[in-house]
């Protein structure tokens, strides 16, 4: 596909190409990374019974949440990739990035967390409310 910005690659857009690239991630990411699989079968148990049980808008929270949750986990992983690539001796400033995209992945996953309880204590007829 043709970089915009950098004038490189083939011209032209493939929709089909792009669904490939998503879906080559994505399972590369279930298959390497514990933290992403682990919480895809979870979401998706979730998910299913929130589909099962309850209303739509429950069933879109659930999976909202997944999918920030999900993607902060990918772009996570991706910079730990890259910090390490570009430097592999312990470095100050390298562990300052990679401690803030980990902080920005656990405020993701807190928010998943809630939504998940909250949806299963739901599913389950307990009312926080």
């Amino acid at each position: 596909m043709r970089n915009k910005f950098l004038g490189t690659g083939e011209p032209g857009f493939n929709p089909w190409r792009k669904i490939k690239v998503i879906v080559s991630g994505l399972r590369f990411a279930v298959l390497c990374d514990w933290s992403v699989a682990y919480k895809v079968v979870l979401s998706a148990l979730v998910l299913v019974l929130s589909f099962v049980y309850r209303a739509w808008v429950d069933a879109l929270l659930v999976l909202l949440a997944t999918a920030v949750m999900l993607a902060s986990e990918i772009f996570n992983s991706a910079v730990e990739a890259v910090c390490d690539y570009l430097q592999t001796a312990e470095d100050a400033k390298i562990k300052a990035i990679k401690d803030m995209a980990a902080a920005a992945t656990g405020v993701c996953i807190l928010a998943w967390v809630l939504v998940l309880v909250f949806e299963t204590l739901n599913i389950f007829g307990i009312h926080l409310t």
